[in-house]
């Protein structure tokens, strides 16, 4: 009864011991190549599979997805036999799981050493600065061929990039030399052009401002002028529309006298004539314009008489001379008296009275 029972239990595990090993459940973006008696027999896709127990063998699942794989820096050799170390990111993608499982024993491991080698116959074909700039050519020309050597291992090379490019530490300082004396010289480039800008602009300002103020200038010029035109025009149509006398004339001279003067490296000026006579204008009018007293009316009026006797007596002298030429030619002797037809006197004593006369006035005057 116990054999049994223990043998009916024995049997009911091996059953679902069976069960469990024919069924097969593979996640998505996975796949797992099926071996039967050691032999390739089929791939199982994502989702529920069975199998044949004790018959059948799962290998490893393989991951469908896109992959990146970051290989350590390599040293290269360059053209011009420099040393560089460059580091690599390599994205591919399994397509094939059968090639990848039975073509290759690691494909992961102979990307890595065809990157190597592959980078190595592209970057030894050109010289430093070049390899230092041409980083999309680079990863082309290792694209194109991973792609075409690793496609019969069922694996496509989607992108190849270089992380980094690392010169040797020399090649780095003079590299930075370099790059310090051209950003130097383009920085004084820049100086040279800004400064020869700024002159060629000032220079442009000044030309502006001198035209500008030569134009001012000259509209100023003839705003006075004309100013001055209309001035003197205006003075002139005053002086002969109310025709002055000569009073207003000298009072005119007297204004202007100040601004004679007015000069700094003025030690004399010159008074003209007519000046003077203004002066002697003015005096007369200001004392004709003078209230005066009885007595100096009287002396003044018999002045005036006074001058007007001389006025007449040279104006018979002049008379009696000119009526001696045209009687014709004489002489006379000293004492010789001519008689005057108007008033009765000889021309002798007029001449004496005129003379008198003048003298009399200018001490008056004076």
């Amino acid at each position: 009864m116990d054999a049994a029972l223990i043998a009916g239990i024995l049997i009911v595990l091996f059953a679902v011991f069976t069960v469990l090993r024919s069924v097969r459940i593979v996640p998505q973006a996975r796949a797992g190549n099926v071996e039967r008696l050691g032999r390739y027999s089929r791939t199982l896709g994502p989702g529920l599979n069975f199998v044949i127990p004790f018959v059948d063998r799962v290998r490893p699942l393989i991951d469908l997805r896109e992959q990146v794989v970051s290989f350590k820096p390599q040293p290269v050799i360059t053209e011009d036999n420099l040393v560089v170390d460059i580091d690599t990111v390599l994205y591919f993608q399994v397509t094939d799981p059968r090639a990848a499982a039975y073509e290759i024993a690691n494909f992961i491991q102979g990307v890595e050493q065809l990157t190597v080698t592959t980078l190595r116959n592209v970057v030894g074909g050109m010289d430093l600065e070049k390899t230092l700039t041409s980083r999309d050519t680079i990863n082309s020309q290792l694209r194109g061929v991973l792609d075409e050597a690793t496609g019969k291992w069922g694996i496509r090379v989607n992108r190849v990039e270089i992380k980094a490019i690392d010169p040797p530490r020399t090649i780095k300082e003079a590299m930075e030399k370099q790059m310090r004396a051209e950003r130097d010289k383009r920085a004084a480039i820049l100086t040279a052009e800004g400064f020869r800008q700024s002159q060629i602009l000032t220079a442009e300002g000044e030309k502006q401002s001198a035209i500008l103020r030569a134009e001012g200038d000259r509209t100023a010029a003839i705003l006075k002028a004309e100013g001055q035109s209309q001035a003197i025009d205006e003075v002139f149509q005053a002086v002969h529309r109310n025709d002055p006398d000569p009073q207003l004339l000298a009072y005119q001279y007297l204004q202007v006298l100040p601004q004679l003067a007015q000069g700094q490296g003025n030690t004399f000026w010159v008074i003209p004539s007519e000046v003077t006579s203004a002066l002697q204008g003015v005096s007369r009018a200001f004392t004709e314009s003078l209230p005066r007293s009885p007595a100096t009316r009287e002396v003044t009026e018999g002045r005036s008489d006074a001058k007007q006797e001389a006025v007449k007596a040279q104006e018979a002298a002049d008379a009696a001379i000119a009526d001696a030429e045209e009687s014709g030619p004489r002489r006379l002797g000293p004492g010789t008296s001519i008689p005057d037809p108007l008033t009765g006197l000889d021309q002798t004593a007029a001449a004496q009275q005129a003379v008198h006369a003048r003298k009399d006035t200018a001490s008056d005057d004076s």
